[in-house]
């Protein structure tokens, strides 16, 4: 895990927005960090520590995080792994009980706009 931190975004408790992973490299810019911006209409804002559940629960929405798509540089997600989740994904995934757990520092403060503040902290890797 990176230490790197993104200068200008936020995070959820209103720091300075961590890295989520570099191994695999994940966000929206694949920068390492839920980065957000107007080309991102997915609103890939939630670090979350990818489960075989919220794998298998994604798979079945339509999106095949586990499958390696080395033509689009994808290497497939194995749990345990970090990302950058769609908001809206991780709240379905919240109401039907899989949501993998979330790393704070390194959920981008727009998830607010979608999520509650308190039940990424019930999610929480980093809580204090």
């Amino acid at each position: 895990m990176s230490t790197l931190e993104s200068p200008t975004a936020r995070n959820v408790l209103g720091g300075v927005l961590a890295d989520c992973s570099h191994d695999p490299v994940t966000g929206f810019f694949r920068d390492g960090c839920c980065n957000t911006g107007p080309a991102d209409v997915g609103r890939h804002l939630v670090c979350a520590r990818v489960t075989a559940e919220f794998l298998t629960f994604s798979a079945g929405r339509g999106n095949d995080l586990a499958t390696p798509r080395p033509e689009s540089g994808f290497p497939g997600l194995v749990p345990g792994d970090q990302w950058c989740l769609c908001a809206a994904r991780w709240q379905e995934s919240l109401e039907a009980g899989c949501a993998p757990p979330v790393r704070l520092d390194a959920t981008h403060e727009g998830a607010l706009g979608v999520l509650k503040l308190e039940d990424l902290t019930r999610h929480a890797l980093d809580r204090h």
